[in-house]
């Protein structure tokens, strides 16, 4: 049987572009797991993709996960059929301009491929110890490297 992973992602960024960071909490059971990480230049969006990615890179074996993030950028693509879309339309826009972040996109796909991730919306900087946690990682990433 399959495991049900609960995965928590949110990204920052100082200034934007300017110094990210990236924070995941990853909860099966009673294991918890907090990963984290930093990228000298780079954008909010990107650093919101990339807590997604590690967090799915760090599953061991195929998951159903259910994976909560405050970025309507992720979870509205997955979940209003946008990366379909841009993939059908071979990564561009409605507008038919190229997609952004394509190569993080492709890395999505590529692992919602191997686990079966349901994607949740949760307000940002609000009332979830989970959310904030991850909130907090990833502005801890960005200072320590400052």
């Amino acid at each position: 049987m399959e495991k049900t992973v609960t995965i928590y992602t949110d990204g920052a960024c100082s200034g934007n572009p300017g110094k990210g960071g990236w924070g995941a909490l990853l909860m099966y059971g009673g294991t918890r797991k907090e990963i984290s990480g930093y990228d000298p230049a780079t954008t909010n969006n990107r650093m919101e993709l990339l807590a997604a990615i590690r967090a799915l890179e760090a599953l061991k074996e195929p998951c159903r996960v259910e994976l909560y993030s405050d970025s309507a950028y992720l979870v509205n693509a997955m979940k209003q059929g946008w990366l379909k879309r841009w993939l059908h339309n071979g990564w561009k826009t409605a507008a038919k301009k190229p997609v952004e972040n394509i190569d993080l996109w492709q890395e999505i796909v590529k692992l919602t491929t191997l686990h079966r991730v349901t994607f949740h919306k949760v307000k940002g900087h609000s009332d979830n110890p989970y959310n904030n946690r991850c909130d907090e990682l990833a502005r801890l990433a960005i200072r320590e490297q400052s």
